[in-house]
């Protein structure tokens, strides 16, 4: 249509349940649900700097990002006062946006004729890029523009699908699911999570609420009730899930087969706890805990 959404939490309006906590995040969720070509996060500063460069004058700019986990740069900023969050939210809100296939740019809102540029220099790589490398392209190349100063995200060669994204990043989990090694081997293989590889449960939900997948070793096969954990070991979250029963009935039927659920609970709506269709990993590169 023509039009370039802005987007911003309105804090009059927000209320725990719908609150994302920052602009950054909410505006990451939007543009991969949109399928947007490109998300600019304005900021205080012009681009991303391996260092303070208000306090360090060898700070050295960062143009592109390729590869998000190995960036090295100076988020120690806690946010100015033209926004809630800091130069980790916007990195936070680049990694949600690449893995979704949105080119995620980072420049300064007090110049908002940057994003005309940098979309219009964008463009311009993109149909030097096209063409063969001929002189012919070697002279567009020369007469492209040179753009303001900013960090540009590229985006993922395999953007994560929508109902997946949607599932990990655009629900608020209200529990947690502890599940063991042989319930998230069976996931990975596409099945769907039963009640017997359920470990332990935390938190209050109802049906087909979304929960955290927590991933945990059992110390004995009959470990349940949360002693499932060897000294010393930490909890991994592994991605997230809409069940198909309430916090209350999963404790109950935890650990049990599919054929108890009827006899513990008195009805069986579903076999499973969760639908593998309804769950949904992290990558490596894009776990986000909140």
């Amino acid at each position: 249509m023509g039009v370039i959404p802005i987007v911003n939490e309105n804090d009059t309006l927000a209320v725990s349940e719908i609150k994302f906590g920052d602009n950054d995040t909410l505006s990451a969720i939007t543009a991969a649900m949109v399928k947007a070509d490109y998300l600019f996060l304005m900021t205080d500063v012009d681009c991303l700097y391996t260092a303070n460069p208000r306090t360090n004058p060898d700070a050295q700019p960062i143009e592109v990002v390729s590869d998000i986990s190995s960036l090295e740069a100076d988020v120690s900023s806690a946010g100015s006062s033209l926004g809630t969050g800091g130069m980790s939210t916007k990195i936070t809100a680049a990694r949600l946006g690449t893995s979704a296939g949105v080119t995620t740019i980072i420049t300064k809102s007090s110049k908002p004729g940057n994003i005309h540029e940098i979309v219009k220099y964008l463009k311009q790589l993109k149909e030097t890029a096209s063409t063969d490398a001929t002189a012919e392209s070697t002279a567009a190349g020369l007469q492209m523009s040179i753009p303001p100063l900013h960090t540009r995200f590229l985006p993922s060669a395999t953007p994560i699908q929508s109902r997946s994204f949607w599932l990990l990043h655009g629900l608020k989990p209200h529990g947690t699911l502890y599940i063991d090694q042989g319930a998230y081997a069976a996931l990975q293989k596409k099945a769907s999570l039963l009640p017997a590889g359920v470990v332990d449960v935390d938190g209050h939900f109802g049906q087909q609420e979304a929960v955290r997948i927590v991933v945990v070793e059992r110390i004995s096969p009959d470990a349940l009730n949360g002693d499932f954990l060897h000294p010393g070991q930490e909890p991994k979250e592994v991605g997230r899930a809409l069940v198909n029963y309430g916090s209350l009935e999963i404790a109950r039927i935890k650990g049990h087969r599919s054929t108890h659920i009827q006899s513990l609970l008195g009805y069986a709506d579903s076999e499973y706890v969760a639908l593998r269709e309804n769950i949904s990993f992290f990558g490596n590169e894009e776990q986000v805990r909140r």
